[in-house]
């Protein structure tokens, strides 16, 4: 029967693999804090830009439990969450563009997430170019 190698899970958790998990955590907690402080007090004024914010730190906080974890399974959903998260930023940040009347108040990935220092873009980027680097190798057992 093969098995994930237990070293490349290791790895993804380990060393660079846990400074991204550190960067993932603060962007939950800074794109949860804004969602949430915009959905109290300004939802009506930009609701889009709102939403997508919100779900954009959803997706942060799924990337970084996954990221976090050890196990193949974790490794799927890490890669999963992270490509969504690189399409997300790239088709929010075209749309703000082409559309900037639905972004009154900027969303984390408004303009490729300029507001952030274009962190927002660099991030998945990053993060699945780590994922492939630490990608479970089969082995027999």
């Amino acid at each position: 029967m093969e098995q994930p190698s237990t070293a490349t899970l290791d790895k993804k958790t380990s060393g660079f693999g846990r400074l991204l998990v550190v960067v993932y955590a603060v962007f939950t907690l800074s794109a949860g804090a804004r969602s949430l402080y915009q959905v109290i007090r300004k939802f009506d004024e930009a609701p889009l830009s709102i939403t997508l914010s919100a779900i954009s730190a959803l997706i942060y906080l799924v990337a970084t439990i996954a990221l976090a974890k050890k196990g193949e399974g974790a490794w799927k959903v890490s890669l999963g969450a992270v490509g969504i998260e690189m399409a997300g930023v790239i088709l929010v940040g075209i749309f703000s563009y082409i559309q900037p009347q639905h972004f009154e108040l900027a969303s984390v990935w408004s303009h490729f997430g300029s507001g952030y220092g274009y962190i927002p873009l660099v991030l998945p980027m990053v993060g699945l170019w780590w994922l492939f680097n630490t990608r479970p190798v089969r082995v027999n057992a």
